[in-house]
């Protein structure tokens, strides 16, 4: 995605997913597009908090142009890219993506929007389809008697224990301690139980 006219600054966002890894690449990419502050994350995309990304949104102005070297490196998914380029349109800020797909695509014009809103349409499809599939293979599984999720910490004997303890007076949070469990768990099951 480019941007064909830059009016304002060129701002650059990297992100490396871990600790380990190392934005040298992308910073290089950043600084050789000519841009004048480059901010960088070290999180996964799946994270919502990133805070450089949010330093570098609230840093860019009209006119300005957001700089990132491949669309993963910015956006979570398909929808979340879509939103979050129309609100940087309605800011009056550009996007530009150096390499990797839609690197071509201009969303500062009618055709690259057009592309963008495609894409997340696709996205949104194929997110509605998945939450299909898997409502139908719980609903499959429901029917042959299994059920998903973690098994239960609390079994009978420890709600006996539990019960016992409470009879006596002790207090919750003394016996989930006592039990190694949660007290949401425990008053979980106690309320189950009465």
């Amino acid at each position: 995605m480019t941007t064909n006219t830059i009016t304002g600054q060129l701002i650059g966002y990297a992100r490396v997913s871990t600790d380990d890894q190392e934005a040298q690449l992308q910073r290089d990419a950043l600084t050789a597009a000519g841009c004048a502050r480059i901010f960088e994350d070290k999180a996964s995309g799946k994270n919502t908090n990133r805070p450089e990304l949010t330093a570098a949104l609230d840093y860019a102005r009209p006119g300005d142009t957001l700089c990132v070297w491949k669309l993963d490196r910015f956006a979570r998914s398909l929808i979340d890219l879509v939103t979050m380029v129309d609100t940087l349109r309605e800011r009056g800020i550009g996007f530009k993506v150096l390499t990797g797909a839609l690197a071509n695509i201009d969303p500062g014009t009618a055709d690259g929007r057009l592309m963008l809103q495609v894409v997340g349409a696709m996205a949104e499809f194929e997110r509605s389809l998945i939450k299909e599939r898997t409502r139908a293979g719980l609903d499959a599984a429901k029917a042959q008697g299994r059920t998903g999720g973690r098994p239960t910490v609390v079994d009978e004997d420890v709600l006996t224990v539990a019960r016992a303890r409470k009879a006596k007076g002790e207090s919750v949070s003394a016996i989930a301690k006592a039990l190694g469990i949660s007290r949401a768990t425990l008053y979980r099951h106690l309320g189950e139980s009465a």
